[in-house]
């Protein structure tokens, strides 16, 4: 599908549509540092089949979409610090200026209201989507996200350092090495990707946009936002929450915590499932969400 641009939120933004162009919407909001391509075309075609126009986009700070200028370079070993001390997390910008993004795009392409379907980061940004624009939402689908609750279980600190320490792209070995070794620690264990699939997946990411800056920044946006708890009991609507009992990035409890969270949420916990996207599974997610969302249309 052929790449488009918008405003929105005072940037520019890329995003792909899928789909007719009907008033039955669902957006896909991706995770950390992870571009719109990480939403694979089959999964994308899959749910526009069920009748969905199905929207893809770069957040901010990441892909095609606008870097955002900060005054400062954002230090995350000092963040992490301040976040062990209690003290206040100063980003460069909030995740709540992420859904602001979301909504900015759902304006422009003249939108009434969507189907928000979230991974990881993206699941936060779809939670505050739902809880503080009720008006422009139709479902939530929250997928290995988190509640945000403080003594949750956290991810170890083996992968916390792989997550923190990426080599320059300056040295491609170096970096694509470092990338599998992440994928490896935080992928699907019952699913793994063959090397080639894999190497192929990074290669395809960092050809098309590579900007350090920007994971930093949203790194940021996450501790900022602290404990979500609050927040998810605000939703009202249909919401369902997917999760891999094998996520090691976040921990299986982040998504049981959200779930709970949210008023008759549902939840579908997945075995062998880590911290990504399994091309095994996306017919099985594809099924789930495009359920979960007609059915909420009903309603």
């Amino acid at each position: 599908m052929p790449e488009k641009y918008l405003m929105a939120n005072g940037l520019r933004f890329c995003y792909e549509e899928f789909g007719t162009d009907n008033s039955n919407v669902i957006v896909l909001i991706m995770g950390l540092g992870t571009q719109m391509i990480s939403w694979p075309e089959d999964f994308c075609e899959s749910l526009a089949s069920n009748g969905f126009r199905v929207i893809r986009f770069d957040n901010r700070d990441i892909g095609l979409s606008q870097k955002v200028d900060t005054e400062r370079e954002t230090n995350l070993l000092k963040l992490l610090l301040r976040q062990k001390m209690g003290l206040k997390i100063n980003a460069p910008y909030t995740l709540r200026d992420m859904a602001c993004d979301t909504i900015g795009l759902l304006d422009f392409l003249e939108i009434d209201a969507a189907h928000w379907v979230g991974a990881s980061m993206g699941g936060m940004i779809a939670q505050l989507l739902a809880a503080e624009y009720p008006d422009r939402t139709q479902s939530l689908t929250s997928i290995m996200s988190t509640s945000g609750k403080p003594n949750l279980p956290q991810t170890p600190l083996k992968v916390v350092r792989q997550m923190m320490t990426r080599p320059s792209i300056a040295n491609r070995d170096a970096y694509l090495d470092h990338a599998l070794k992440t994928w490896a620690l935080i992928g699907s264990p019952a699913y793994p990707p063959s090397k080639e699939e894999l190497t192929h997946k990074i290669l395809r990411s960092v050809e098309r946009s590579s900007y350090p800056t920007g994971y930093r920044n949203q790194v940021a946006a996450i501790m900022e936002s602290g404990d979500r708890r609050g927040i998810l009991r605000k939703i009202a609507c249909p919401t369902l929450v997917i999760h891999g009992k094998a996520d090691v990035l976040v921990p299986v409890e982040g998504g049981l915590d959200t779930a709970h969270n949210i008023r008759n949420a549902k939840l579908e916990l997945i075995d062998g499932m880590g911290h990504d996207l399994p091309k095994e599974l996306l017919p099985m997610f594809s099924k789930l969400i495009a359920k979960h969302a007609c059915d909420a249309a009903k309603t």
